[in-house]
């Protein structure tokens, strides 16, 4: 005598049965195996209520691996799956206009919000059986792919025109990489200190900076872009309260006007501004007195 399999209702023909009718058997049995792993089918609701079924021996919609759910519901429309010992994984595409509730016994149902997807599936338990929802477990999160920003940081890339600076948002260049600014630039001010007559003036740490002498001291530039990329600073040196008339000792890679160095002024705290920048990696630096003796 045939029996069914509990899941599926696929026909585990006796011996001796179906004589004649072996092959449609068969047949049916392979199409429902068809619809279980690659079915996609289209469910069409209406009112509030939907039965999904599996019935053993005959195609059913309950056998469809994917739910693609339409109709016109009149509102949250609640789905049994039946019988409620089968237990069934699917996919689930709601476009239907209204929340989908799956349900199979009293253990707890699944809401599927029109226009989400869910996988989900039912663990057959009988009057007590209960409908999971799988998305969220296996949902990939920021954090699993090492990504530490959250929504509204990644949002900072939404840049409605290439190369041209926003409020709260990244900067990019355009299609010719020329990045445009349409706001002030805000850049660090940053404070040079003198160690045993040596003080580094290193351009990662930005392009203003500022000195105030403590000892005669001799300057080096590190760090300079590339040959072909342009590095350029500004120092504000200060003379000491004192008036020690500390000098100061430039790279001798500094080129100055008419081949001349400025003198520092050497008041109590005056202060000397001067510019330099390199378009070859710091082989040629251009210096300039931008103001002397201003304070």
């Amino acid at each position: 005598m045939s029996t069914y399999t509990q899941n599926s209702g696929i026909e585990l023909i006796g011996t001796g049965e179906r004589s004649g009718t072996w092959g449609t058997a068969t047949n049916v049995n392979l199409q429902i195996i068809d619809r279980l792993t690659t079915g996609v089918g289209a469910i069409t609701l209406s009112g509030t209520t939907h039965s999904l079924s599996v019935s053993d021996g005959t195609l059913s919609d309950g056998h469809y691996k994917v739910l693609v759910l339409g109709g016109s519901p009149s509102g949250d429309n609640t789905i049994t799956l039946t019988p409620n010992d089968a237990q069934h994984l699917y996919f689930v595409k709601n476009g239907s206009g209204q929340g989908a509730i799956f349900t199979q016994g009293s253990g707890g149902n699944v809401t599927v919000a029109n226009g989400k997807s869910a996988i989900i599936y039912s663990d057959g338990a009988g009057s007590g059986a209960q409908i999971v929802d799988l998305t969220s477990i296996l949902a990939i999160t920021l954090t699993q792919l090492g990504v530490t920003a959250d929504a509204a940081e990644l949002n900072y890339n939404d840049i409605t025109t290439l190369g041209t600076s926003e409020a709260g948002k990244v900067v990019t260049a355009d299609a010719n990489g020329v990045v445009t600014f349409d706001n002030g630039i805000s850049e660090e001010y940053n404070a040079v200190t003198s160690s045993g007559n040596a003080t580094t003036v290193n351009l990662r740490d930005g392009t203003n900076f500022s000195h105030t002498l403590t000892e005669a001291t001799t300057f080096t530039f590190s760090n300079p872009a590339a040959s072909g990329k342009v590095s350029s600073f500004t120092i504000k040196i200060v003379q000491d309260a004192s008036a020690s008339s500390f000098g100061v000792t430039w790279p001798t890679a500094v080129d100055w006007p008419d081949k001349t160095e400025p003198t520092i002024t050497t008041t109590a705290n005056a202060v000397d501004i001067f510019v330099f920048f390199t378009h070859d990696a710091g082989t040629t630096w251009y210096g300039f007195l931008a103001g002397a003796d201003m304070g």
